[in-house]
């Protein structure tokens, strides 16, 4: 049935198609029913948002790169403070921002507040 359905849809899990969780990657495309129509609201959401994991928009933590975009909607308003608060700050994991544990690199910057304050005794 799912050789009928999706023909030209190449996936590593078919039987994630259409289990009513939004895949990312090519599991959310034309050719495999949007996710077997598990997208469709995602995509009407946040047209030209293209994350490997949908459901980490608006699950309740910033998540950086492609999801803390103006296309995912700063993951799905999980970022809006974040953003507001650090507007230069450019890191893969935000919710790492002052959470008391002291981050090197890119985190432990002047954009970044110190790691969110996580680093001023070091």
């Amino acid at each position: 049935e799912f050789n009928e359905k999706y023909p030209d849809c190449d996936v590593d899990s078919p039987s994630n198609i259409g289990d009513d969780q939004c895949g990312g990657g090519d599991y959310n495309t034309q050719e495999c029913g949007w996710d077997g129509g598990d997208c469709i609201e995602f995509n009407e959401k946040y047209p030209g948002c293209d994350v490997f994991s949908p459901s980490n928009i608006g699950d309740g933590k910033c998540h950086g790169g492609d999801y803390n975009t103006e296309e995912c909607g700063w993951d799905g308003g999980d970022c809006i403070e974040f953003n507001e608060k650090y507007p230069d700050c450019d890191v893969d994991s935000p919710s790492n921002i002052g959470d008391d544990q002291c981050g090197g690199g890119d985190y432990n910057t002047q954009e970044c507040g110190w790691d969110g304050g996580d680093c001023i005794e070091f």
